[in-house]
């Protein structure tokens, strides 16, 4: 009923329209375009047709003709012709009603024809690409002797037991309910004082400071929280007091506020954590735990250079202990060397012990810890070789990094005799900077920015204390190659700005209380604590077990003195050698940077002029940051000396 109601409706409609005729045409229209798409009539199907039809016609037409013009007129012969006429379009059809009625004729065909075809597999011969003959000898010596071992000199060493760690008894987290009531209400009186009201607060207690998120109401302004720190200290009666408005990645703001009784984290329960013992990092260091109580453990070599500071006794040197620990437990002897700096004399001796283990040294060097400033600038000026050697043995083993080719060396693709060796990484640690920038300055801080800047990719990193933060000794240079930055207590804002860029050092409680940063939040952590006698038990179990014939050794440094004894001919000198002695003379100051400023010249010209007036007896020789000594009073006195020197020759 519904069909034909709308059907009546639509013939009506267009009869309004286009009128009877029109509607007629519409329909049959519409008739013809559902047979075409019903019966699959396309318009090259339609042409076919007529096209049979048109030569079958033809055909007729022919047959007829030949059998009228043909002398034999018998009736078997005109019905043969006939027959044949009206058979042979009939066998043409038959390929097309073929195609239509199966879809793959051609496929058909070709099966009958050959049935065996389709149990003929093509095989597919696999191409491999041709290895070189390093590649193949490589493959050769790991199938013979398996992968090179750097281990295999110390195979029977042993890594330090975690007994020798001391446990301590009160290291779990005790939850005080009261203090955490206590410190709540406070801090919600202090800011309801101020008509700052609180949506919800949430602690999360750690070893030394409790973190409180509080959510402000709507409309209430951060900076007038962060403005409150002092207020919300003295509410609380607590020392350290920081304010994180916002904490990063969380729409709350954070108080932290120090624990009465604050719990030490110990050495051992951080280097016994699943999160270290388990970790893949080249360089691990486990420097303590976060508030949230959660073991921090980094890696040195992603740093890759770290910076720390704080005041006197805040946990300077423990956390460097802490970091020389956590690598004694997790790296073999032939994996990472340290070359110890310890202008203090004291802080490192213990490091001794390990010193044919673990430490690097000059050839010339009695002790393998650097306590002499001379000797410091030489090191350094050492490091730089053997960073440059590194780079140049990378190059020939077409490798970006030191992890590349440990890689390649130790699957043997690399021959010894060619100058390739297994490459150690190596650890600057330097106790305290302030000392050797006061007694070296610039012969201290150009080679150790040397090194922060390249030797990242051929594994040296640094490591750097000190207990003043000035401007003057952490510089722009060092701050800008040393992403990684750690700030133990300090005494004002502006060391820690000089530190981390920004204040907050100077509210920790001190005790090992630190902020860490590298490059983006700072967050803040509790060193773990490892005391003398447990450094002094790691290097003596280290030390009682075999180690190699000698200190690892590094390249050999030839200083500027190192000019004293070089024979320099008279006809080689520079030609402006006499006008460069009236100024050294007249002056009586011994430097290349006078001669540059007086005779416009470049350092590495001066510098030679400076060598060859030292062969000649007329400065002295090189005394570190200080001047020459001018061995020539005057000007009578050089004409008498320069005139012997022609007269003997």
């Amino acid at each position: 009923v519904l069909g034909g109601v709308i059907g009546y409706e639509m013939n009506m409609l267009l009869q309004d329209y286009v009128g009877k005729i029109g509607t007629s045409l519409l329909l049959l229209f519409g008739l013809i375009i559902y047979l075409s798409i019903r019966f699959n009539v396309t318009a090259q199907s339609i042409v076919s047709v007529f096209k049979r039809a048109k030569s079958t016609i033809t055909n007729d037409l022919k047959e007829v003709e030949e059998a009228t013009f043909t002398v034999d007129n018998s009736f078997s012969e005109e019905a043969e012709s006939i027959k044949s006429a009206y058979e042979l379009p009939v066998e043409n059809l038959e390929p097309t009603i073929t195609k239509h009625s199966k879809p793959s004729p051609i496929k058909t065909e070709i099966k009958s024809e050959n049935p065996k075809d389709q149990d003929i597999e093509i095989e597919v011969e696999s191409s491999f690409e041709e290895k070189s003959e390093t590649d193949n000898l490589s493959d050769k010596l790991v199938e013979d002797f398996g992968l090179f071992d750097p281990t295999l000199e110390l195979s029977n060493y042993q890594f330090p037991p975690l007994d020798l760690l001391k446990k301590y008894d009160n290291e779990g987290i005790a939850i005080d309910q009261e203090e955490l009531e206590e410190n709540k209400n406070k801090i919600v009186e202090t800011l309801s004082n101020y008509k700052i009201g609180i949506a919800s607060i949430k602690a999360t207690i750690g070893p030394t400071v409790t973190l409180y998120e509080i959510v402000p109401e709507a409309g209430i302004r951060i900076s007038k929280i962060k403005n409150l720190e002092d207020d919300i200290a003295l509410s609380l009666s607590a020392l350290g007091i920081r304010i994180i408005a916002p904490i990063p990645g969380k729409g709350t703001i954070g108080i932290e506020v120090p624990n009465k009784n604050a719990t030490i984290v110990s050495m051992r329960s951080v280097i016994a954590s699943q999160k270290f013992q388990k970790s893949n990092m080249q360089l691990p260091i486990a420097l303590g735990k976060t508030i949230s109580n959660e073991t921090f453990v980094v890696d040195l070599a992603k740093m890759p250079h770290l910076l720390m500071a704080g005041a006197t006794g805040q946990g300077k040197s423990v956390g460097l202990n802490a970091v020389l620990t956590s690598l004694l437990y997790k790296k073999h002897p032939a994996e990472v060397k340290f070359v110890l700096v310890d202008p203090k004399k004291v802080e490192l001796t213990l490091f001794n012990k390990i010193e044919r283990h673990y430490l690097a040294k000059l050839p010339d060097s009695a002790d393998a810890i650097i306590t002499d400033n001379t000797k410091v600038i030489h090191t350094l000026n050492s490091l730089c070789i053997e960073m440059d050697n590194r780079y140049d043995m990378l190059k020939n083993a077409f490798c970006r990094n030191i992890a590349e080719y440990n890689a390649k060396f130790k699957a043997r693709k690399l021959n010894p005799n060619d100058g390739h060796a297994f490459l150690p990484y190596i650890v600057l640690v330097v106790d305290e900077f302030a000392d050797l920038i006061m007694t070296a300055g610039k012969e201290v801080e150009t080679p150790i920015a040397r090194l922060a800047q390249l030797a990242r990719a051929i594994g040296i990193h640094l490591i750097i204390a000190t207990q003043r933060p000035s401007v003057n000794v952490i510089t722009g240079i060092i701050k800008a190659n040393f992403p990684a930055r750690i700030a133990f207590r300090v005494t004002s804002k502006i060391d820690s700005r000089t530190i981390l860029d920004s204040s907050g050092a100077d509210q920790l409680i001190g005790r090992g209380d630190m902020l860490y940063t590298q490059g983006n939040d700072l967050t803040r952590l509790q060193c773990a604590f490892v005391d003398t006698p447990e450094v002094e038990k790691i290097t003596e179990f280290i030390g009682s077990q075999k180690a190699y014939p000698d200190a690892y050794l590094l390249p050999e440094y030839v200083g500027e003195e190192g000019g004293t004894n070089i024979d320099i001919d008279i006809a080689d000198r520079d030609k402006l050698f006499r006008e460069a002695a009236e100024v050294i003379v007249i002056a009586q100051q011994g430097s290349a940077s006078l001669l540059q400023r007086k005779l416009k010249l470049g350092y590495n010209r001066a510098g030679r002029i400076i060598d060859q007036l030292e062969a000649a007896g007329i400065v002295g020789p090189f005394e570190g940051s200080k001047a020459r000594q001018v061995l020539v009073t005057d000007i009578s006195a050089l004409d008498q000396l320069l005139e012997n020197e022609r007269t003997n020759n």
